[in-house]
């Protein structure tokens, strides 16, 4: 790859000329703060997400965004991640931390009351800001930074439910991504390092359990498998999917991780067919993973040019000249009523240097009214992706475009 090629497509770069995000000083590197647009990517994203989850059973949960220390002191996570944990103390004493990941505040949902085998499996869904005390060194743009926000998800079932689990979540991913382009041909397995058993809870017969299972899910799918030897979890394998952009290069986007330990150290358990407590498993899910690291492969990936359902602006109504102002907020004011996000560009201006700026924007369609238009009560349509199109009522365009979002073409 050049490096202009490079430079152009850098999120950092177009995150500022498309004003999704900034950073500022005052609050801190690694903090990024987000623009009116940029919420609507990081809320589309979100919602699609849901829209899948929701479909395969899970149930939105919300929790705090600190922990006493004994959370994670029980979940294993104080040991392994303590040097990286904002830490509070608070007036009296206790200490506390902002919150690194979610799991271990989820198992105390599940844990709230006995289930019934018949009630398995529970399904979590989370999008929620964590926190890293990330080194500053390591900072980059929205690739890594210190307020990372997941769109988590944990399922609680017994290990029979494992492989149906981890199927519906497979095909969540493959069409997440696929909307994208992505193409998640490889799977990682990412297991533990046999050498090196202190990095990691629980016992090998455990661990043998859960990496057969993974293995087994992979060929069953036809995936091309690499090894990922230490690349586990330090209480679980998982699988990775290794996905390659538009140009070329190869990413880890979301992950299936297989928990045995989490609920041992928990006494997470069901009320089985014999009246017994049975011990469950736990499945971590993330399918963007972070959104701000998504987001930053994925402005790279479209170079910004978001397809229509996303982009934060989706038409844009350019007046030949001030005349025609009146007709062009009459035409934005019916997309907007119809769901549409669009606005105007009533500057005084030249028309030529307003389809510069649009383009600039990379807003999927630009609709010009001049004369023509307001005597035929039209537009004239030109597409970021399809060029000129014939003019047309707006109505033609709001179903047009509506159709469009609805089947995120």
């Amino acid at each position: 790859m050049d490096a202009p090629a490079d430079k152009e497509r850098d999120h950092k770069k177009l995150g500022k000329e498309l004003d999704l995000f900034t950073f500022s000083e005052l609050v801190g590197s690694g903090l990024p703060l987000w623009t009116p647009k940029g919420t609507i990517l990081r809320n589309l994203l979100d919602d699609f997400v849901w829209e899948m989850r929701s479909a395969h059973g899970y149930e939105k949960v919300e929790i705090p965004h600190i922990t006493k220390k004994e959370l994670y002191e029980k979940s294993g996570h104080w040991d392994k991640f303590k040097d990286d944990l904002f830490r509070i103390t608070t007036r009296e004493g206790d200490e506390f931390a902002l919150k690194p990941m979610n799991c271990p505040h989820h198992t105390q949902i599940y844990a709230r009351k006995p289930w019934s085998y018949r009630e398995l499996p529970q399904r979590y869904a989370n999008t929620t800001m964590c926190y890293r005390d990330e080194q500053s060194g390591e900072l980059n743009g929205l690739s890594r930074v210190r307020a990372f926000t997941q769109d988590d998800a944990h399922a609680f079932c017994r290990e029979s439910q494992v492989e149906e689990e981890f199927r519906n979540i497979w095909n969540i991913i493959e069409k997440f991504y696929g909307t994208f382009g992505f193409n998640p041909k490889k799977i990682r397995l990412s297991f533990h390092d046999p050498e090196h058993p202190e990095k990691y809870l629980g016992d090998k017969a455990r661990w043998k359990t859960a990496e057969d299972i993974l293995t087994k899910i992979a060929k069953e799918k036809g995936a091309e498998t690499i090894p990922g030897v230490g690349e586990a979890a330090f209480y679980g394998p998982k699988l990775d999917f290794m996905a390659e952009d538009s140009h070329g290069r190869l990413w880890q986007v979301a992950t299936i991780q297989l928990d045995m330990n989490m609920p041992e150290n928990f006494d997470l358990t069901c009320i089985n067919e014999k009246g017994e407590k049975e011990r469950i498993v736990m499945i971590h899910a993330a399918i963007m993973g972070s959104i701000e690291r998504f987001l930053s492969v994925l402005i790279e990936h479209l170079q910004g040019a978001f397809p229509l359902w996303l982009s934060p602006v989706q038409a844009r109504v350019l007046p030949v000249s001030e005349k025609h102002n009146a007709y062009a907020k009459e035409v934005a004011d019916a997309l907007k009523a119809a769901g549409i996000r669009a606005d105007t560009d009533d500057a005084n201006e030249s028309l030529g240097k307003k389809i510069r700026n649009a383009k600039s924007e990379k807003i999927p369609y630009l609709l010009v009214v001049g004369d023509a238009e307001v005597e035929a009560k039209t537009i004239s349509v030109d597409s970021r992706d399809h060029g000129k199109l014939e003019a047309m009522p707006v109505e033609d365009f709001i179903r047009r475009t509506t159709e469009e979002t609805r089947t995120r073409a």
